[in-house]
């Protein structure tokens, strides 16, 4: 059941006036119930039938509350990345690769980049980019920004580069270790073999 503080809210609401704290709940029911009349509702309502703008248990609709409005993650603002990120397309992998560096041409980088695979993006099958290229640019129907050109390659030439330079730095680390283990001497190892150590006192 609505308490009279409530009854007065929901009066303010409605816009009757004329009301306060020294009028009882049911002068402030009756003229709910004639302001509810004279808006034509379809359904009547009663001193047990809220139709001011609280439900039975006295509380204010959703609409009517002061409640926090809470800024979801995607409606924030973030800045604009330096090198925008193309749409992933299946069996194809992406990267920047290096034209120019302190102002000077490295075209020695970008030829050997292009025989591992790698060919330039056109710019015109990613309009979603949205971005201009370098006005000097050796590339001009390409993506490049600041000295960095956008390249693809086919997934599987990637994995095997991948594989490829694994495989190169694992046989460095085994070098290095056989290397290693060369300066070690049997009377003083380098490593020594991990054992429990065991206190013992007197003879054994």
């Amino acid at each position: 059941m609505a308490t009279q503080k409530q009854l007065l809210i929901a009066a303010k609401i409605l816009g009757i006036s004329g009301l306060n704290t020294d009028s009882t709940e049911e002068e402030i029911w009756r003229k709910i119930n004639a302001k509810n009349d004279q808006s034509d509702r379809p359904q009547e309502t009663t001193s047990t039938e809220v139709a001011a703008p609280i439900d039975r248990e006295g509380r204010l609709p959703r609409s009517h509350q002061d409640r926090e409005v809470s800024t979801r993650e995607s409606d924030a603002w973030v800045p604009a990345s330096i090198l925008p990120s193309p749409i992933k397309q299946d069996g194809w992998e992406f990267r920047w690769v290096r034209t120019a560096m302190l102002g000077q041409s490295d075209l020695a980088n970008v030829s050997r980049k292009f025989r591992e695979s790698w060919v330039p993006v056109k710019a015109a099958d990613h309009k979603e980019l949205s971005v201009m290229s370098d006005l000097d640019s050796r590339f001009s129907e390409n993506v490049e920004i600041g000295g960095l050109l956008l390249c693809k390659a086919p997934t599987e030439e990637v994995e095997k580069r991948r594989k490829h330079y694994d495989k190169v730095n694992a046989q460095q680390l085994e070098s290095v270790d056989q290397n290693y283990m060369k300066e070690s001497d049997p009377r003083s190892p380098l490593l020594k073999p991990e054992r429990e150590s065991r206190t013992s006192f007197g003879r054994d």
